[in-house]
């Protein structure tokens, strides 16, 4: 399932490079994404899915043993406990292609990060976000 190399010019190609099984949990991160922030547009980058809306939005892909979702590294942190069962790095976390993918929490993070970025639109400054308090 490499697909470093390859060159995708839509993410439909993305998703029909790999077996079924990992297309069914593309289409369906992609239609999480889709529905938490329907007016993004579509496109590939970094020879990725990537939704972008006022500037990237999130990126999703595929690899041998997991799905990554990139909603980069304010997602990570405005969710940090809730992603606390999962893999993650600064702008990352990967679900393990044996596990259940929380398709609710992507969407909560995609709404997220829609207002962020749509906050960007109306000449705010753009600030790290804290840790959820408790």
């Amino acid at each position: 399932m490499d697909t470093s190399s390859r060159k995708f010019e839509s993410v439909d190609g993305y998703i029909a490079s790999f077996p079924p099984g990992v297309q069914s949990r593309l289409k369906k991160m992609r239609g999480a994404i889709r529905a938490a922030a329907p007016t993004a547009r579509e496109t590939i980058s970094y020879g990725m899915p990537t939704f972008r809306l006022n500037g990237p939005l999130v990126y999703f892909a595929a690899f041998r043993d997991h799905i990554s979702f990139f909603p980069t590294s304010s997602g990570i942190i405005m969710f940090q406990e809730e992603l606390s069962t999962y893999e993650t790095s600064k702008a990352t976390v990967r679900f393990p292609m044996d596990e259940p993918i929380p398709f609710d929490l992507v969407k909560r993070i995609v709404e997220y990060r829609v207002k962020e970025n749509l906050g960007r639109g109306k000449g705010t400054a753009c600030r790290r976000p804290q840790k959820p308090q408790r």
